[in-house]
């Protein structure tokens, strides 16, 4: 045999041994074993990265963190989808809910930045947000957001009872 039909027979196995295995339907970004320890069937999504599937069934409109009946109640702190001030978007961050009215709750954003030249900024104590490194956050009390209740993430607990006052006053 010519050496040029030997290597067109290597070719066309490599090629059918990727298919078979399963390498091509991914693009080859991850190997049979890390698709078999996942959990996966190695199918590509054909949704856009980043894009988040909205809930269906009884569970739409609730909070993705909430348990059944429960969502985001005043005085609490809760990780939420939070609308940009300046822009549109929104970020993943803590807030605390002030109020909720039908599909939408009316929050504060809570930071890890000190911003001392706005009003109405309140220091809470350190791991008051249930961030992984514990910092200590900020309440900005000036500015309030509506988030519908489906960009509820994560329940992090109710605020201190003294700060929820010192709040309410401002």
């Amino acid at each position: 045999m010519a050496w040029w039909v030997v290597g067109l027979v290597v070719v066309v196995l490599a090629l059918v041994a990727a298919v078979a295995d399963g390498r091509l339907r991914d693009g080859g970004r991850r190997s049979r074993a890390t698709r078999r320890s996942s959990g996966s069937s190695g199918a590509v999504s054909r949704r856009p990265a980043g894009r988040v599937r909205p809930p269906r069934g009884p569970a739409a409109g609730r909070p993705s963190g909430a348990v059944a009946g429960v969502g985001p109640r005043p005085g609490e702190i809760w990780w939420a989808e939070v609308p940009y001030e300046d822009g549109p978007g929104a970020k993943d961050r803590p807030c605390l809910v002030l109020s909720v009215r039908g599909e939408a709750a009316r929050v504060v954003k809570i930071t890890s930045k000190y911003h001392g030249e706005l009003p109405g900024v309140i220091a809470l104590p350190p791991g008051a947000v249930g961030d992984a490194r514990g910092r200590t956050s900020y309440l900005e009390t000036e500015e309030t957001r509506q988030v519908p209740l489906h960009g509820f993430r994560r329940r992090v607990g109710p605020l201190d009872p003294a700060v929820w006052s010192r709040v309410q006053r401002v």
